[in-house]
């Protein structure tokens, strides 16, 4: 019997169209003889469709098309989405064996769809509530590296309401602590959106107040001087890592458009980088994944400097992008998994945790 595989994307997200493009190919590898492949698309309202091709109603902006609204029942009797109108074939629910959540970014890499699908009772892929939030919490997540004693380089945090009231200050303690250039971050973002470089006093104002539309707390961090190199990882209590490989950006750094317009930046796979830096990398960034008790699956982005044999943990990526070309699925092709068999592995983890975590007690017996 085939597993129903709900492929949610889309969503609440300045990453919505990365979404998009992760999930259609997604959709197009999963084995069609394994499994009954529903996808259920976000709009970026938050309205939740599914029926027809949702991707491709999302994609044109010609919505609902002939999708309905669906909403995820927080009830594991019901395990899956019910329709807000009738479904096809007058169904009044479909359940769902497992879900892939394909949403990067916020109200979906954070830990909000985890945690409904984990009071719906549906098996998931990726890590569960405290991975996906600490993991996409850039202060959050190098608060707990430094705990773990994790390489990492020098940082600066604050609300933007703090920046608000007294920019100042917080233009000369970046300056004291991490000079120029430095880099501005909205703490809970991805695909490098709302992020800057900063060579100035000027420049550093402005990235804060591009950095404080997207998120209310801002990260700014030191540049640091390496090679951008990334490790994928794979499994649940006892994760491997890839064979890691190399960013070379098309411009000043890996923004947006570097990433997914310009199609200029270059991916080497593998990284040839010396053997024991290789096994360093592929060592922090398995330490890396377990420090923020992640399962399933997570993408590692390091800077190395070889000269001085010198390794920073830069971030992690819950939910990577997915497309053919991405640097998650390549890594592990690199690595002998093919693109259909990581999707395999990634469904066999999310349904064994599912299994496991079902055994624990959730109630206490008088």
């Amino acid at each position: 019997m085939k597993l129903k595989v709900g492929v949610l994307c889309g969503g609440r997200s300045g990453e919505h169209e990365v979404s998009l493009k992760s999930a259609a190919s997604i959709i197009e590898a999963l084995d069609k003889e394994k499994y009954e492949v529903i996808p259920i698309g976000i709009t970026k309202e938050g309205t939740w469709l599914a029926g027809d091709d949702p991707l491709e109603a999302l994609s044109s902006g010609k919505l609902p098309g002939n999708n309905k609204p669906v909403f995820i029942v927080p009830d594991p009797s019901v395990g899956g989405f019910m329709w807000l109108k009738e479904g096809p074939s007058g169904k009044s629910f479909e359940k769902l064996d497992v879900v892939f959540p394909v949403l990067h970014g916020t109200y979906g890499e954070d830990g909000t769809v985890q945690g409904l699908l984990e009071l719906a009772g549906i098996p998931y892929i990726g890590p569960g509530v405290l991975g996906a939030s600490a993991g996409m919490d850039k202060v959050i997540m190098k608060m707990v590296y430094q705990q773990n004693a994790l390489p990492i380089g020098k940082y600066v945090y604050f609300l933007k309401k703090e920046w608000d009231e007294n920019n100042e200050v917080w233009l000369d303690k970046i300056e004291e602590k991490l000079g120029y250039p430095c880099f501005i971050k909205p703490s809970n973002m991805g695909s490098s959106v709302g992020i800057s470089k900063a060579k100035g006093r000027k420049e550093l104002s402005e990235a804060v107040e591009e950095a404080g539309l997207w998120d209310r707390r801002i990260v700014v961090e030191e540049y640091i001087k390496g090679r951008e190199i990334e490790v994928s990882v794979l499994g649940n209590d006892k994760p491997a890592a890839s064979v890691p490989g190399e960013i070379v950006p098309s411009s000043d750094f890996y923004d947006y458009k570097a990433k997914y317009i310009d199609d200029r930046s270059q991916l080497i796979i593998p990284a040839e980088l010396e053997p024991h830096l290789t096994a360093k990398v592929r060592d922090l960034a398995v330490k890396s994944f377990t420090a923020l008790d992640c399962t399933g699956m997570g993408r590692i982005d390091f800077f190395v400097d070889e000269k001085e044999e010198k390794i920073i943990v830069n971030e992690i990526n819950t939910i990577p992008g997915f497309t053919q070309v991405s640097m998650y699925p390549k890594l592990w092709e690199a690595s002998g998994l093919s693109y259909s068999e990581l999707l395999d592995r990634l469904i066999k983890l999310a349904i064994e945790r599912f299994d496991e975590k079902k055994q624990l007690k959730t109630a206490f017996d008088l």
